[in-house]
This record gives C-alpha cells, sequence and structure tokens, in this order.
C-alpha cells in the first residue's frame, strides 16, 4: 500500500471515529432531555389520607402519606398547623414500608389544618409540601 493510500484510509478511520463519537454523544443528550430521570427525582407525594382539601370526622385521625421514592422517616418532619394559627410537631411511626409515613393525631376540634412535611429521600434531595384539610 502506497504512502497516499494509507494517509486516506487512516484519514478516513480518523473521520469515521470523530463522526462516531459526535453521533454517540448526540445520541446520549438527546437521552438525557428525552428519558426522565429517575435517578435525580424528588419525592413526590403521590397519595395521602386524609386527601389534599378533604373534610374529615374528628376528634382522632390517622394520617398516612405515599410517596414516590423511598424516605428516611428518622431524617423526616411532620407538622400539624391547628386552626389557631400555632403548630405543632407530630410523632412519625415507625415505616411500614420504604416510601411511607404515618402518624395519629387526637383531640382534633373543628376548624381548618395542615399538614406540613419535609421529607428526605434516598437520593439526597430534601421535599417539602403540605396537606390541608377541614374537620367537621
Amino acid at each position: 500500500m502506497s504512502k497516499r493510500a494509507m494517509k486516506n484510509s487512516l484519514r478516513g478511520s480518523l473521520a469515521r471515529g470523530v463522526l462516531g463519537v459526535g453521533l454517540l454523544t448526540a445520541i446520549a443528550l438527546v437521552l438525557m432531555v428525552v428519558v426522565p430521570r429517575v435517578v435525580l427525582a424528588h419525592a413526590v407525594l403521590v397519595e395521602s389520607s386524609p386527601a389534599i382539601n378533604a373534610t374529615v370526622q374528628g376528634p382522632d385521625l390517622g394520617v398516612n402519606m405515599k410517596f414516590s421514592l423511598r424516605v428516611d422517616g428518622t431524617r423526616s418532619t411532620l407538622l400539624l398547623s391547628l386552626p389557631d394559627g400555632q403548630s405543632k410537631r407530630l410523632a412519625i411511626e415507625k415505616q411500614s414500608a420504604p416510601n411511607t409515613l404515618a402518624t395519629h393525631v387526637t383531640l382534633l376540634s373543628p376548624g381548618k389544618y395542615a399538614i406540613h412535611w419535609q421529607v428526605l429521600a434516598t437520593d439526597g434531595h430534601v421535599t417539602r409540601g403540605e396537606i390541608p384539610f377541614n374537620v367537621k
């Protein structure tokens, strides 16, 4: 093979290699944008009892929360906002599943309440939210 043929062959191989890397990079970028990034997702409240804006019967109430990811119950907090504007910390029960939190509230009089939650997901992200509800 002549030197000229070898140079052309090397240039062709190099060009194919650069195009291949460029194509792989483009595919990777598209996948990062299009495919949901579950690994980087936050723990989102997917179900609760009481439900958001529900009206419930008091005076005692079981609270159950289900999240989209595992949450660390020992590093999570639940606060109950009372009708008079005060709030009290709620004790979180032992987790029955890695993506749930539960507590029990007693002596609720009629009025507007809200459970303010803050959870630490196993992905390291902290998420906050609230569940407003009414007691009749």
